[in-house]
């Protein structure tokens, strides 16, 4: 079982590339080394204050793959709003 979730960012503190880069880089690696799982950029594009972040991770249990994308969830939401940043919409998929 694979899940994927993905994170809709507004940055709205976001003045250029940098700061957007700076929030994204932020959350990334706090999430990869506080829950072990692949985090990566999706859909770079050039406006500054928007970003698309795809966090997956594979199990056995799809329970366990839900209760972890959930505290991925609550921990991404506490991380973007330290950073000048929300999480605007997400989404979870199983595969």
């Amino acid at each position: 079982m694979i899940a994927i979730l993905t994170l809709d960012l507004r940055i709205e503190a976001a003045q250029s590339l940098k700061d957007k880069r700076q929030v994204t880089r932020s959350l990334k690696d706090r999430l990869r080394s506080s829950f072990n799982v692949s985090v990566a950029e999706l859909d770079p594009s050039p406006i500054w204050n928007q970003a698309t972040i795809g966090v997956v991770s594979i199990s056995h249990s799809r329970d366990y793959l839900d209760g972890l994308m959930k505290n991925i969830e609550r921990a991404a939401n506490r991380i973007a709003n330290n950073a000048g940043a929300e999480v605007a919409d997400s989404f979870l998929e199983f595969v």
